[in-house]
């Protein structure tokens, strides 16, 4: 059975580190986690240099292992993935969750299992997608390239990032 950091492993593998794309809604992002991201949290959590805001400079200060504490607290845990016994489901649902937030990832399992898309992972998700039949994983990167496909739709200038969303999508997988 693998644990938070064989997973995190392979997150980190895709996101590298500092970068500040323009076209990046999330603003500068370091180890994957963005401005935006970090915006959104308590100083506690955000202010990784401690100078009492969060900005970009916290973003440039940020190590492989505050990352790996804030991916536990704000993405892993929330996505109680510990009752699924697929270790690529799980390992998927938390890079996408990494990627587009934890509710979305989660809502894309809940589809294919035709269940409430409700965002969260309780009884009835994690006993639907234990006993599922079908190609999980396959379906489930089907699900996320066309949710991909929908973002630049909507949003044309986010192309730039297609073939690196889709080739994160393809590589997404334990060695």
């Amino acid at each position: 059975m693998k644990e938070f950091n064989d997973y995190f492993t392979v997150i980190l593998e895709h996101e590298g580190g500092f970068v500040n794309h323009p076209s990046d809604p999330g603003g500068q992002t370091n180890y994957g986690i963005s401005l935006l991201f970090m915006k959104n949290l308590s100083l506690k959590d955000g202010d990784i240099d401690h100078d009492g805001d969060i900005d970009g400079d916290d973003i440039k200060a940020l190590t492989v292992e505050d990352s790996r504490g804030l991916y536990k607290k704000f993405f892993w845990d929330p996505l109680h993935l510990e009752g699924l016994v697929n270790e690529e489901l799980k390992l998927n649902i938390f890079d996408h969750g990494v990627n587009a937030g934890t509710k979305t990832a989660v809502k894309l399992l809940q589809r294919i299992l035709n269940l409430q898309d409700d965002g969260s992972i309780g009884n009835m998700t994690t006993t639907a997608a234990n006993n599922y039949t079908g190609d999980i994983i396959k379906e489930y990167k089907a699900a996320r390239e066309k949710y991909y496909l929908d973002i630049i739709a909507k949003n044309p200038r986010l192309i730039v990032f297609k073939n690196g969303w889709f080739n994160r999508i393809k590589t997404t997988k334990f060695k």
